[in-house]
């Protein structure tokens, strides 16, 4: 299993319907990906001060594998999602985390 993870420091500014949208859309990718297992959005709740580097939301994905990764990274709903995360965010890219790891089965 993959396990996708995909960190924010958005825009100040950026509005919380704007981000409730882009968390809508990374949800319903689910429906129509095959091999998309879950999806998970929401703010940080660390209590771990400074650590979050100012990543304050963000979204983990897991997929059965690295073809059903790689088929959502190509989905063309991925990529104009993947456009308003990059304008909303603080920098464009350079407030976008992303970290994969393999996950092994349980």
């Amino acid at each position: 299993m993959i396990r996708h993870s995909v960190f924010i420091r958005y825009r100040k500014g950026v509005s919380p319907a704007a981000k409730a949208e882009i968390n809508a859309e990374i949800s319903a990718l689910k429906a129509r990906l095959p091999g998309l297992l879950a999806v998970h959005v929401g703010d940080n709740v660390s209590p771990e001060t400074g650590m979050d580097k100012r990543f304050s939301e963000g979204f983990v994905v897991d997929f059965a594998d690295a073809a059903a990764r790689d088929a959502y990274l190509a989905d063309e709903e991925h990529r104009k999602t993947g456009a308003k995360i990059v304008a909303a965010a603080e920098g464009g890219i350079e407030g976008i985390f992303v970290y994969d790891i393999e996950v092994a089965d349980a």
